[in-house]
């Protein structure tokens, strides 16, 4: 599966909210099939500017950070779901780059006759 990072803020909740928000968002990840590998908080911020939201405007918010591997069809179903989702403020998937594995081409011989020659040298 290809490796994801979903980022997405919500406004200023008190500790149990936000454990919440984020268990609601976990457990919606695995149920579409997604590994997550480590969450993130990344703070409570003033947002860029201020933003509407479910008729409220909303000045702070709490951002996140989940890393996670997954299908690509979970991106659209997760922002759908994150787009109800009342607590949410804006949400973002960014696909992580593959990283390529080079494959071993073996063991290169050495020829130690031309080592020798070249210390005398």
């Amino acid at each position: 599966f290809p490796t994801f990072s979903l980022f997405f803020f919500f406004f200023s909740l008190l500790k149990p909210e936000t454990a919440a928000v984020l268990k609601r968002t976990v457990e919606a990840l695995m149920e579409r099939g997604a590994v997550v590998r480590n969450l993130e908080n990344l703070g409570e911020r003033s947002l860029p500017y201020k933003i509407s939201k479910h008729k409220e405007r909303h000045r702070r918010g709490g951002y996140f950070l989940i890393d996670l591997e997954g299908p690509p069809s979970i991106v659209s179903t997760m922002m759908d779901h994150l787009g109800r989702d009342i607590d949410v403020i804006r949400r973002a998937f960014i696909k992580h780059p593959v990283s390529k594995t080079e494959e071993c081409s073996g063991i290169i011989p050495v020829n130690y006759e031309d080592k020798l020659i070249a210390k005398r040298k």
